[in-house]
């Protein structure tokens, strides 16, 4: 599993130049593969999964339905985060400025299905 996910967030790198970080992580903060690889991504996995946490526990307490995704968007790049479909595992991806909000969202949720696909 962790080959064929790095090979996917490789892809999607091809597929979005401006992606400068990905990871795909399980619910309770555990790296299962980034890009770039060197990277270290230990503490990046373990705030993300509190964001996941927090964000699904805000959505329940409003009453509005499972949290579908997060977006922080700040001066430097937008960093979005959404749930594997089926899977208990979050894609989290930081795109820098030349990226709309849009465009991260539609391509992270793209490979967040593809990643769905991959291990269903």
């Amino acid at each position: 599993m962790v080959e064929a996910a790095s090979t996917l967030l490789g892809e999607m790198k091809a597929a979005a130049s401006s992606l400068s970080y990905a990871a795909l992580l399980t619910d309770d903060g555990f790296d299962v593969a980034r890009y770039p690889v060197k990277s270290d991504g230990e503490r990046f996995a373990g705030m993300a999964s509190s964001m996941q946490a927090l964000g699904d526990a805000v959505a329940h307490e409003l009453s509005i339905g499972d949290s579908e995704y997060i977006i922080i968007a700040s001066g430097k790049g937008h960093v979005v985060q959404l749930r594997v479909p089926g899977q208990e595992l979050v894609l989290s991806a930081l795109f820098d400025n030349d990226a709309t909000v849009g465009h991260a969202l539609a391509v992270t949720r793209s490979f967040a299905q593809k990643a769905a696909d991959l291990l269903a």
